[in-house]
């Protein structure tokens, strides 16, 4: 669905903030794009619908070229930014302005997750909270039904029964032919939700891989009774210390998404050859 290859772009020509950067997004994936703040997050996901223009490389979306934001590539096609600015309409008048320009759009699964958020409908969005303006955009992009839909820090503003929301709701929209990628600073938002994890770091894509195949490589945990294997990363928590170990035997663990941040932007450089084999993923 969404390919780049080889992108270079920055705000400035000294200091570039991608360099030969890679990237393919595939249909029925949840993707969760982490990255310390200031590492280009959110100008990934500006150059990845259009809305900014690489210096080199190539950025396309359903084939074709992101930067020339075609009619019907804006039409599968919802970007919801980490700052929305919506106009002194009703939620009604919105929609009826908006909705036209997404042709799945379906204003019964609207109304649906305007309740399961606790937003009013008829209510002027200029007047509502920016936490309350946030659950309603959200609510309007999921409903859009696009086959891509690209959320930058949709969490920022939401009280925790609000995230617990929003996490549900995207879960339940996604399907077969859907693309979703959610940015994000704050991991354990998204730990439940996700099903494959990008890092961008160091004007790079570090990781990209599905959850299932960080968990066939790599366990993560304490240490067990047994444990002969030194830790590829390991560092101290409320529940005592806590790594990530090789895993040949295949042992369940779960991804723990914070811990295999900071082990992949501390440059870990054990952690990143054991991982090397995953790197494929980049090349697809």
């Amino acid at each position: 669905m969404v390919r780049i290859r080889n992108l270079d772009f920055g705000y400035s020509k000294r200091v570039p903030l991608f360099q030969n950067l890679s990237l393919t997004l595939e249909r029925g994936r949840i993707y969760g794009l982490l990255g310390k703040n200031g590492a280009g997050k959110s100008t990934l996901l500006k150059c990845l619908v259009g809305l900014a223009f690489p210096w080199a490389g190539t950025c396309t979306v359903h084939g074709q070229p992101a930067a020339a934001r075609y009619p019907d590539v804006l039409a599968d096609l919802f970007f919801l930014p980490e700052e929305v600015y919506v106009p002194a309409l009703t939620g009604e008048q919105f929609v009826a302005s908006t909705a036209p320009f997404y042709p799945r759009f379906d204003r019964a699964q609207l109304a649906e997750y305007l309740q399961e958020l606790e937003v009013p409908v008829h209510a002027r969005l200029s007047a509502m909270s920016f936490g309350q303006q946030k659950k309603f955009m959200i609510a309007f992009a999921l409903a859009a039904n696009t086959s891509l839909l690209v959320l930058d820090e949709p969490t920022n503003g939401l009280d925790i029964p609000s995230k617990a929301q929003f996490r549900t709701i995207v879960a339940s929209a996604l399907g077969e032919d859907r693309c979703v990628i959610i940015s994000t600073h704050q991991v354990r938002d998204l730990d439940a939700l996700i099903d494959t994890v990008v890092v961008v770091h160091d004007r790079r894509i570090v990781l990209n891989s599905s959850l299932d195949a960080l968990t066939d490589s790599l366990r993560f945990g304490s240490a067990r009774p047994d444990e002969t294997a030194a830790p590829l990363y390991a560092e101290a928590s409320v529940r005592g210390p806590q790594g990530i170990w090789p895993n040949p035997e295949g042992r369940p663990s779960r991804v723990d998404l914070e811990l295999l941040f900071n082990a992949l932007v501390s440059g870990n450089a054990d952690l990143v050859n054991h991982l090397t084999p995953l790197a494929h993923e980049l090349a697809l």
